[in-house]
């Protein structure tokens, strides 16, 4: 009897896995919640409540991901606040972030600036390339938008994973216009 469960629970956890690394591959989960703490307060993973951004105790990458989870709900500014708030700002993933954020308040080559810091410190991280691209698709240099959609098919292995389509996306848009 238990052989016959097996033939069913090793696909399953084969697929589980294979979906974890995938996940990780990419460099982040999937979109951010939304942020649920008032202005000036971060979530402490921990405890599951909100308290001050400047408390000292949530570590940076909680902070980190709160910044984007802001930065997803266009709360910019509140973002940059707290990402001023990291210890070691220099990660690939606060640099990207940061990148994303000021982006998104039309300071493109200040992104870009902070995006390929990020893609000095872990040039396999498949979103930084994502935002990347899009902010020379911005610039309108669809060139250079491109290259870092054909490194983000190399870092997936394929173009089916979010990263890629979106940035294929963004390409094909601006080619419309």
């Amino acid at each position: 009897m238990n052989s016959r469960y097996s033939i069913f629970t090793a696909p399953l956890i084969l697929a589980v896995v294979l979906s974890g690394s995938q996940a990780w591959a990419h460099g982040d989960d999937d979109a951010p919640a939304a942020p649920q703490c008032p202005r000036g307060q971060v979530l402490d993973k921990k405890s599951q409540k909100c308290v001050k951004q400047t408390s000292n105790l949530v570590p940076d990458a909680d902070r980190t991901d709160y910044a984007y989870q802001l930065a997803k709900a266009g709360r910019y500014e509140e973002a940059l606040a707290l990402l001023d708030t990291l210890k070691d700002p220099n990660t690939a993933k606060a640099l990207n972030y940061r990148g994303y954020v000021t982006r998104k308040l039309g300071r493109t080559d200040e992104g870009i600036g902070y995006y390929l810091q990020s893609v000095k410190l872990d040039p396999q991280y498949a979103k930084v390339r994502e935002y990347l691209g899009e902010a020379y698709v911005i610039k309108g240099q669809l060139d250079l938008a491109q290259e870092q959609l054909r490194q983000i098919k190399s870092i997936c292995g394929n173009t089916s994973c979010e990263e890629y389509r979106d940035l294929a996306e963004a390409i094909n848009d601006s080619s419309k216009t």
